[in-house]
Order: C-alpha cells, then structure tokens, then sequence
C-alpha cells in the first residue's frame, strides 16, 4: 500500500515531536540545550574573527596586484609593515603597496571590533528590555547575512561593510549569549562552571579557526570556509528558535520581568569598573601580538610560515587547563575570586615580558601558552563577578553588564590590528612587549579592592520578591557600609569596602537619578 509508509513516516513524526516536547519541558535539560546554543554562537563569533586571518593579506594582495580578486595556494599570516633601508631603493619603491596593503588589512581587522564597541552601548539596554533569546537571534542573523557577504565580496568596500556588519552582529549575539547563560545559571558553582564551558568554546573557536580558514582557502577558495560558517550560524539560529521559541506567549509575557538598571549607573559602579579594566589590560597582549608577532618570528628566529601559523594552537591547552583550574577554585573557595584574577594577570605580565628574550620555537610557544593560561584565569573569575555585582547591588539583568564586558574586549582587539604596527616601528616590539606586560603587573594589585565582594549577600531572595510582591523593577541592593553587626540567623556582618568614602556620591546620584 503505498499510504503505508506515509503512515509509518507521520507517526515516527510525532513520536520525535513528542520525544522533543518532554525533553524541552524539563527545564534543566533545556538549559543545556540552551548553554550548548549559546557556546556555539560563540565559538561561531570566534571562528569568524580569527578566519580572515590567513585569507585576507593574500586576498588584497592579489587584488592589488591584478586589479581583481583572485585565490592563490599561498596562505600568509596576518604582517605589519617591516622598516627599510634608505640606502635601498628598490626596498623603498615596494615598501609603499605593500605598507598601503597593511593599513587596509589592520583597518579591516579591526572594523569588528570598533563596531562592536558602537553598538554595545546600545544593545545592552536593548538587550534588557527585550529579554535574551531574540537579541541572540537577532545577532546570529545578522553573522548569516554578513558572512554570506563575506564570502561573495570582490573589493575591498564589500569585505569592509561585511566585516562591519559582523560587529553588529556580534554586538548582540555575545552580548546576549553570556547574558543569558548568567540568568539560567543563577547560583555557584553552576554559574562560574556554564561560563567555563563557554570560554572555552571561544579559546576553541580562536585557535582553530587560521588552520581551518587557510586549508579551506587553499583548496576550495575563498567562499568556502564562510559558507561552512553561514551553514552553521544558520542551524544554531534554527535550534534557538525550537528551543527558546522567542515569539511565543510565554516569552513575550517576560515583559514584565524587572527593568534593568542602565548602563550608565552601571558604568559608574566603582567595582564593576574595576572587573571591566582589568578585562582590557588582559586582553592587550593577546590583540597586540597577533597582528605583529609573525613579523618578529621571521625577522628573530628566521621561523617558517608553518611555525607562525602554528605558534598561537598549542596555548589551546593552558587556556582550558585554566579555565578548569579556576571553576574549581571558585567552588571550594569563592571569595577569592579576585585572587585568581589578580594572579592571572600577573602571570600575563610575566609571559608578556618573557616573549621578545624568545630567540626559539619552543620557547615563545611556552611564553604564549603562560599568556593564555592567565587569561583564562582572568575572564573566568571576572565574568561570573559581573552577575554577581549585578545581583546584590542593581537589578538581576544581565544584558548591560555583559555589554560592558564585550566593550572591554572590544577595546583591545579594535586597538590592537592598528595601533600595534605603529608602536613597533616607532618603539620596537621589545618595547611593545614590556610595555604590555608592566602594565597587567601594575593592574593586579588593583583587584585587591574587589576582596570584600564575595562576602555581599541580597537583603532578600530574588524569588521571595518575585513571589511575594509584583515586579517594581527595583530589588533590595545590600551595600556594605549598611549591613548591621549581625543577620538575624547570627550569621556575621560583611566588613567595610574599599570604595566606602566614594558610595556615599554613588549612591546619591543613583537615588536623585
């Protein structure tokens, strides 16, 4: 009967949506999905970030040099201009296509960032108000159309606007994905575990994606590695939708959830902008020594170009050794998150220091692996501290906290493909390098004012105000100068807080405003 298989294929149909239906009812299976929805969106990010970077210098190029795009197998590594020789004119006479090519590959590199560093102002109150699914669509929809642009453009003005465009949609889909894995994952150890799971998606992304960009490139063209990640932003946007379904009653009833606090309050929190610098300074070197470190590897150790492809893959393992080690620490001791991130900016500042007395292959691979192993430290113990400010002293809204966090990437890495090049010529990549690492040697002692922030507590439960009362928007915000000598279960007061003297003018304009 040929209606039989009809038959059999609508009833193994709604057997599979029945299976889907049960497993999305339970909540904590559907915040994994959701975590597994989120880390793919940011290893999506990542990937498209660090894609270029093999593709791209060849790619211009060959546009200046025929007028038109066209693929080479030869796959270069992301260079900033190397100084000449007066004496030699025929150096000089090819020094200026060449160092023209490298402003627009810098600008190109760094058109992401400076957009993203636009736009989070303005997505994380939109964020906030919209709740997080559909900003995250929103984002991973605007990854699709700008890669897709991507992978079709033939000058220069197209790879900008699409590079550009990724920046927005980055601006939402990071900003609302970490967002949104702080509000599923309310309580330690859980949340700082969630947010491990996603750094190390975004150290995964990072370092995989010049090989997979360049081998791609090499034999399928250029199309081909950003229509595989088009494919992909596509099938995590489509997952989102079955899982999350933004548009649904139920979401859209989120409406009246608290109204966040705005960014500017947020900006102006004495600990937030601590956690937020310390964000900055550590990613430095990272945004820094990509865009110049092949050069010096050529020109200090005569290094091949398989070895300056592959002197940043091996760091993969320090980064999630410590993203690992941190969620460890921070479930058996988390007042001492800021320890932890101190210490990883230290031994940033270390590895920093320790990379231009590299005159080998191994030894530089160790100063990187010391590197990323520190920022692992740093980002896993800051980013659940930002939820953490945000819970005991605003609003329990993540999306303006987390945008404050991706302007903190956003500055480093829209510096870094610029500014960096220039510092060598005028300085010398030693000075760089030095510079780079005194600077996280002298932000570590900083996070000592962050030692008291563990021992803050909410006044009351957010699920007691939620229950007991409609939402105001406004939740008890415990301040340390305020706690009394002892709770009323005889648990002990937190001590006073570095910022006490200037809290009394925070929290006035908080309250006039």
């Amino acid at each position: 009967e040929p209606s039989a298989p009809a038959g059999q294929a609508r009833a193994a149909a709604s057997k599979l949506s029945e299976a889907m239906g049960a497993v999305l009812q339970d909540p904590r299976r559907q915040r994994r999905l959701v975590l597994v929805i989120v880390c793919v969106a940011l290893f999506l990010d990542n990937m498209l970030y660090m894609v270029i970077v093999p593709i791209v210098p060849d790619y211009i190029a060959h546009m200046h040099k025929a007028g038109r795009p066209t693929t080479s197998p030869k796959v270069h590594t992301l260079q900033v201009p190397t100084p000449t020789s007066d004496s030699d004119n025929m150096s000089n006479t090819s020094a200026s296509p060449t160092e023209s090519e490298d402003v627009k590959i810098g600008v190109l590199f760094a058109s992401k960032a400076i957009l993203q560093l636009l736009v989070n102002p303005l997505s994380g109150p939109f964020i906030d108000r919209m709740s997080y699914d559909v900003p995250l669509l929103i984002g991973l929809g605007v990854l699709f159309a700008s890669t897709v642009l991507f992978a079709f453009a033939e000058d220069y003005a197209t790879l900008f606007a699409a590079r550009s465009l990724q920046g927005l949609g980055s601006a939402f889909a990071d900003t609302s994905g970490i967002a949104m894995i702080a509000d599923k994952y309310p309580e330690e150890p859980e949340r700082s575990r969630a947010l491990g799971v996603a750094l190390a998606f975004i150290s995964f992304g990072s370092l995989v994606a010049p090989p997979f960009g360049g081998s791609l490139y090499e034999f399928a063209g250029k199309p081909a590695p950003f229509l595989v990640l088009a494919a992909v932003s596509l099938l995590d946007a489509l997952l989102l939708l079955v899982v999350a379904k933004p548009f649904s009653a139920v979401t859209r009833a989120r409406a009246n959830l608290p109204v966040g606090t705005p960014i500017h309050r947020l900006m102006l929190d004495p600990y937030i902008a601590v956690v937020a610098g310390a964000l900055t300074t550590c990613n430095i070197p990272l945004a820094f020594l990509e865009p110049t470190i092949a050069t010096w590897m050529e020109h200090t150790m005569a290094a091949s170009e398989w070895q300056t492809g592959m002197a940043w893959l091996p760091a993969f393992v320090p980064h999630v050794l410590g993203v690992y080690l941190t969620v460890r620490l921070a479930a058996r001791y988390p007042h001492l998150q800021w320890l932890y991130g101190a210490l990883g900016l230290a031994v940033i500042g270390a590895s920093s220091c320790v990379v231009p007395a590299c005159r080998s292959f191994a030894p530089l691979v160790i100063s990187l692996c010391g590197l990323c192993f520190g920022i692992a430290l740093v980002d896993t113990a800051l980013l659940p501290t930002l939820a953490f400010l945000v819970d005991v002293r605003h609003v329990s809204v993540y999306g303006s906290v987390y945008a404050i966090a991706d302007i903190s990437y956003s500055v480093a890495y829209a510096l870094g493909p610029i500014v960096a090049g220039h510092i060598v010529h005028s300085l010398g990549f030693a000075q760089l390098s030095l510079g780079m690492g005194l600077a996280n040697l002298l932000y570590a002692p900083v996070l000592l004012l962050l030692r008291n922030v563990g021992l803050l507590r909410r006044s009351r439960s957010e699920r007691d105000v939620l229950l007991d009362e409609p939402p105001q928007g406004l939740y008890d915000a415990v301040r340390l100068r305020e706690r009394p000598v002892a709770d009323p279960d005889g648990a002990p007061r937190s001590p006073s807080g570095p910022f006490d003297e200037c809290e009394d003018v925070y929290n006035n304009y908080y309250t006039h405003s």
